[in-house]
């Protein structure tokens, strides 16, 4: 069934009949009533978007490799940052949105290959992950928040490992026993927790850069890294984090008087159990965060201010083809109530 088919039945020409699909406040109200009926009676459904794609080479739409159960695109503060700037570059462009989830199978590979995207951004993941070798392949413009470096993929971050840093020296005064509340090591998701973690042992560049530069910022502070307790969660969940520190604060098996979280929503969470345990913040614990979002200023929290919004802006511009820039996220330390001065 083509437009000519319509166009004969109808009465009019092939170029009416598209300008009724495509443009309709190019044609009179009478034709376009003529076009629908003729079209109802043959059947006919417009053009096929498979065979047009086909036709040109692009499908219009980005795909979004999300290593996560696909509810933690719309639950996590940090996602939703950053999704919600991937999903701008796709409104001012007209371009579609296709959620591309990975379930650590071999099947992961070809499915992100075989999809019918311009381009790819994806949310971090671990340097082996087959997908990103699959996304370099199909030659289409590829970015990742966060890491790992891949040749072919463009890497779109702040400097994590600086800012860790920073964070470790603004979190510290005065202070003895720092605490650590990590991400998940890796993507088995198992929680572990204990005294001087061998950070290698994290295979999520953002979870691995972190802690690195928590620890050179402990060592130069005068620390040793055997003596720094870290907690590594499942989820980056607030409840999560409030059930462990809680467990800690009340079976009192380590000294803590100061935490450093890799997140809001994590510090958060440690803020509630240290509340239903009576610690005063921040004369008697220091408390720190990750991202500066909503819940940092209400809360009173000290944290590293970043922009996964304009992080999420900057990859989705480079999956549609529209930059191959690779700009140095900015960040800064954001002191507040939860740390001392």
């Amino acid at each position: 069934m083509t437009l000519r088919d319509v166009a004969n039945e109808a009465g009019l020409s092939v170029m009416t009949v598209s300008y009724a699909f495509n443009n309709p406040e190019r044609v009179s109200e009478e034709s376009l009533q003529r076009v629908l009926k003729a079209s109802k009676d043959l059947g006919y459904t417009g053009k096929n978007p498979w065979a047009t794609s086909l036709k040109t080479g692009r499908s219009n739409s980005l795909g979004v490799v999300f290593g996560e159960h696909l509810t933690y695109a719309f639950r996590d503060p940090q996602a939703s940052e950053f999704l919600a700037g991937v999903a701008s570059v796709c409104v001012e462009h007209h371009l579609g949105l296709t959620f591309i989830p990975t379930e650590g199978t071999p099947g992961d590979a070809s499915r992100v290959s075989e999809a019918a995207v311009d381009g790819y951004v994806f949310w971090t993941t671990v340097a082996d992950d087959p997908t990103l070798g699959a996304a370099v392949r199909t030659g289409r413009p590829c970015a990742i928040q966060g890491g790992p470096e891949y040749d072919g993929i463009v890497k779109v971050g702040a400097d994590d490992r600086a800012a860790a840093r920073a964070m470790s020296k603004t979190c510290l005064k005065e202070t003895n026993h720092p605490v650590i509340v990590s991400f998940s090591l890796d993507h088995t998701r198992t929680p572990c927790q204990g005294y001087g973690l061998d950070v290698t042992e994290a295979k999520l560049p953002v979870t691995q850069d972190r802690l690195q530069g928590f620890r050179e910022g402990l060592e130069a502070a005068g620390f040793k890294w055997s003596d720094v307790y870290v907690v590594a969660l499942s989820r980056n969940l607030r409840t999560e984090a409030k059930a462990t520190f809680d467990l800690l604060l009340k079976e009192a098996r380590i000294p803590v008087d100061a935490v450093l979280c890799m997140s809001d929503e994590l510090a958060v969470g440690v803020l509630e159990a240290a509340s239903e345990h009576g610690r005063v913040v921040p004369s008697s614990l220091s408390v720190s965060g990750w991202d500066d979002g909503l819940a940092a200023a209400a809360e009173g929290l000290t944290t590293l201010r970043q922009s996964l919004y304009e992080q999420g802006r900057t990859c989705g511009q480079i999956a549609a083809g529209l930059t191959a820039d690779q700009p140095q996220a900015s960040w800064r330390v954001i002191e507040r109530r939860s740390t001392r001065r």
